[in-house]
């Protein structure tokens, strides 16, 4: 797969070659396409980032067509679904040359925006933007309780962006918690365990999208989260499985001794206030689950 540098040659060689004839040039500021937001741009540098995922040459400046190819792209065994697209021009002597949808599973920004181009080849007109999580905090990085370190762990079975559950009985132990110690997060410092914090329970636990999603009715989307049952060893975590609800109902499911990778489920929306849970963690074949985004596809 060509890195992002080389892009800037292989612009050059197709236009030497005649291979592309660029059209529907524009310098006025396009619309931002639904389910995305800028990032940055327009500048003079395309992105050499994280998460790379390939690019595709574009007939005219259109970020509404690369947001279609971001969306339909196929996910990436380590980092998923594609969640970022960069657009932008070759000018080969002052002339247009290629346009060039890239694409990553990571969000980028301005800060790596730093190849501008080679030789008589100019990058312009470059902007990125960000694809549009239906999930508030997916990243569990909202529950950051006060005094808490990675030199311990703190948990709680609530905050504003998800609920957990209890077990039942006299105990009332969380069975599906916010966690705070980066050690157990795919990324940061959050994430949610899924099963009984303490007691010995064995029950399940459920932890839900705090506030209910607006869908489109007959809508495709992506439910993608990246989950770990690898707390305990292959052996206990063999018992491992988590479920993916949609409005109650269980759409696919994950078992098994598993370090952290992405899991992609494809759910319809109703039209209206579609709710999103997963279930699981049967202690001690605990699992975590972090990273959840939500898109349409």
């Amino acid at each position: 797969m060509p890195s992002p540098t080389r892009l800037l040659v292989l612009a050059s060689l197709l236009l030497s070659a005649s291979a592309i004839v660029p059209r529907g040039d524009t310098g006025s500021d396009p619309a931002t396409p639904d389910g995305y937001e800028l990032v940055f741009g327009p500048t003079n540098g395309a992105n050499n980032a994280p998460g790379y995922m390939g690019f595709a040459y574009l007939n005219r400046y259109d970020p509404g067509e690369c947001a279609v190819l971001c969306n339909a792209r196929g996910y990436d065994s380590v980092g998923g679904v594609c969640q970022y697209f960069n657009i932008w021009r070759a000018v080969e002597k002052g002339v247009p040359t290629t346009y060039t949808c890239s694409m990553y599973y990571l969000p980028a920004n301005a800060s790596t925006a730093i190849n501008y181009g080679q030789g008589d080849l100019k990058v312009t007109l470059s902007r990125g933007y960000k694809r549009l999580s239906l999930a508030v905090d997916g990243g569990f990085e909202g529950y950051n309780p006060l005094g808490c370190s990675d030199s311990g762990y703190c948990y709680d079975e609530f905050y504003a962006n998800w609920i957990g559950s209890f077990t039942s009985g006299t105990d009332l132990a969380p069975s599906a918690s916010m966690f705070f110690n980066a050690k157990f997060a795919h990324t940061g410092h959050g994430s949610a365990l899924l099963g009984a914090a303490y007691g010995g329970s064995t029950e399940v636990g459920t932890l839900t999208h705090a506030k209910p999603l607006k869908t489109h009715k007959g809508q495709k989307y992506v439910v993608q989260a990246f989950i770990s049952s690898a707390f305990s060893g292959e052996e206990i975590e063999t018992e491992a499985v988590v479920e993916v609800l949609w409005n109650g109902e269980c759409v696919g499911s994950v078992g098994g001794f598993q370090e952290y990778k992405p899991t992609q489920f494809v759910v319809v929306g109703t039209g209206c206030d579609d709710v999103l849970a997963f279930r699981g963690g049967k202690a001690p074949a605990w699992s975590f689950v972090d990273d959840v985004f939500v898109a349409p596809l």
